[in-house]
């Protein structure tokens, strides 16, 4: 187990059923940027929380009041330059969120406070093809157990965000076909975990919990047009635009990975061919590169090769980038992003990998949007998710507020 502050310095985009730019998220917004800047920078007067936010001193008095009354936070008057004040503070009262990250072969769990401060937090491994109740028993265990060692009740737990490496249809909760956990296909994952961990429960494909990781945690707070890429066993997307995450229709978006790379490739699980996945996943990668190694090799080994300068692994990877810079390409003339951020088991790897992305973003992409898009590797690793997971729960006004 594993204590630290991880406080963002910016506000973040929440997820919101609220159209991006209504008044409603709006203010969702604009509430989170208050709460974040008092969790930083501790109780403030009204007139600081305007300097630091860059609201209006009539905005954040009218937030705050509304934020008094549902117990976020504390008022009470002071003095500030010789003028009498309101000093605003944040509570906690004990609250904690959960968030969780269930992988192919692991399990992260997270618990962080109102104040975005992680309180304690562990992954442990599980084994590959496991089921969803497999990987279910797993995250309520150690759930159980960082909630003993830290002494929280589960009367604090205010709801656990969890992410899974698959897309899922928001109408049902359910995991729908071309997942990495192929055993998870057709389970109502939404119902069961609501179950079992007896706490309110919010699901999420693992690529949108990490995008919203980076604008909570990350120094990419003050982006609003961003995609996060997890390079893993599979290869998802996360899409932040105006400021909130993108669900689509049904929720069935940034499905980067079966994206056509070679319309003569490969067969992909999903039932296409050519997909990027075949071409460019840490799947493919490790059976490219062990054709010629003498053991079993992972994500790790792949990084350890490639900055000992191994000239099969740099090959690999340069084919790989090249790949999932000609796919991000397509997705950058659609929406024109800022920030493009790389993420999964691979971001050790630097400019080795974010080179050829570029380099591939830059050859497909029209030049303008290419030229103006930054690529660079996610500043959170492998906690990303199950950070992305709290933001999700403390992102829940009729939560946090509770």
């Amino acid at each position: 187990m594993s204590v630290e502050s991880a406080a963002p310095s910016r506000p973040a985009p929440k997820p919101s059923l609220h159209k991006p730019g209504s008044q409603s998220a709006l203010r969702q917004l604009n509430e989170q940027r208050i709460v974040q800047a008092l969790a930083t920078g501790g109780p403030q007067t009204q007139a600081e929380l305007a300097r630091q936010t860059g609201l209006s001193t009539a905005t954040v008095s009218n937030i705050v009041r509304g934020m008094s009354d549902s117990g976020t936070v504390t008022t009470s008057p002071t003095t500030s330059s010789g003028r009498r004040a309101l000093s605003v503070a944040l509570n906690d009262n004990g609250l904690v969120a959960v968030g969780i990250d269930i992988g192919r072969r692991h399990v992260r769990v997270v618990l962080a406070g109102p104040d975005y401060r992680v309180l304690c937090e562990e992954a442990i491994p599980l084994t590959a093809g496991h089921t969803a109740e497999e990987g279910l028993d797993a995250a309520a265990e150690l759930l159980e157990r960082l909630l003993t060692e830290s002494g929280t009740p589960r009367s604090a737990l205010l709801g656990a965000g969890i992410g899974i490496p698959g897309p899922i249809d928001r109408r049902t909760g359910t995991v729908v076909q071309g997942a990495i956990l192929p055993e998870w296909v057709g389970i109502n994952i939404l119902e069961t975990f609501s179950e079992r961990l007896r706490i309110p429960v919010f699901i999420d494909n693992d690529a949108n919990l990490g995008a919203l990781a980076q604008v909570t945690w990350g120094p990419h707070s003050s982006v609003e047009n961003l995609i996060f890429v997890k390079i893993g066993s599979g290869i998802g997307a996360g899409l932040i635009l105006n400021g909130a995450l993108y669900y689509g229709n049904v929720g069935i978006t940034g499905e980067l990975g079966h994206t056509t790379i070679d319309e003569h490739g490969l067969i992909c699980r999903c039932g296409n061919r050519g997909c990027l996945e075949t071409v460019a996943s840490t799947a493919t990668m490790i059976s490219l590169l062990e054709r010629t190694s003498h053991r079993p090799l992972t994500a790790p080994d792949i990084v350890q090769l490639a900055l000992g300068g191994d000239t099969a692994t740099l090959r690999v990877l340069d084919d790989a980038g090249l790949a999932i810079g000609r796919a991000i390409a397509h997705v950058a003339n659609l929406i024109n992003p800022e920030l493009i951020v790389l993420g999964g088991s691979l971001t050790g790897l630097g400019d080795i990998l974010l080179d050829p992305v570029r380099r591939g973003l830059l050859r497909h992409a029209v030049p303008v949007v290419g030229e103006s898009t930054t690529v660079s590797m996610g500043s959170l690793g492998d906690r990303a998710e199950a950070l992305g997971g709290v933001a999700v729960v403390l992102s829940q006004p009729s939560l946090s507020s509770s």
